[in-house]
């Protein structure tokens, strides 16, 4: 008995560990410039000194941050890897598309992991495909936040792909 639950604690432990570092195979290559904030910074940014309501909004949604993943890259072998990885993870995972768009040669697509409500969040995806020499992003945002909430992040840090992101938190979920 002891050895099936030691066997079930492994085997669970893998599933959560792999479902964690799918993208971590982004982290490293020159080609790729990577951005990662785990909790612990989030934390720390949370103890800044508040000086205005929009600062206090950016505390407030770092408060229910876990984790931060973006990568970028214009070389085409890993565009199109993140792609097939980030496609294959959509298909294993409980993500549901939240936004597409295709425009001039750019495609973008959005997909979240809902929370206790319409608008909570646990996970949100972003895979922003550019064509040619564009930029081609994949982001990975877990925690427990407000979709709307969104655009107060992608203004305070900048993020690739961050017009895509304001423009899906002004939009509600369910449309496509």
């Amino acid at each position: 008995m002891r050895k099936l639950i030691l066997a079930l604690v492994a085997i669970l432990s893998t599933n959560t560990f792999f479902a964690q570092s799918v993208f971590d195979k982004f982290d490293g290559p020159e080609e790729i410039t990577t951005v990662i904030v785990n909790k612990k910074m989030f934390s720390l940014l949370s103890k800044m000194k508040v000086e205005d309501k929009e600062t206090q909004q950016y505390v407030n949604l770092i408060k229910k941050l876990d984790n931060l993943k973006v990568f970028v890259t214009t070389n085409t072998k890993y565009a199109n890897e993140m792609k097939l990885t980030s496609d294959k993870y959509i298909k294993t995972s409980v993500l549901e598309e939240l936004m597409r768009v295709n425009e001039k040669g750019k495609s973008v697509k959005i997909y979240v992991k809902s929370g206790a409500t319409d608008s909570q969040v646990k996970e949100l995806l972003m895979f922003v495909e550019g064509s040619g020499k564009e930029e081609t992003v994949l982001m990975s945002l877990t925690g427990d936040f407000d979709l709307n909430e969104l655009s107060v992040l992608t203004d305070k840090m900048s993020l690739p792909g961050g017009e895509d992101l304001k423009k899906a938190s002004k939009g509600s979920k369910g449309k496509k």
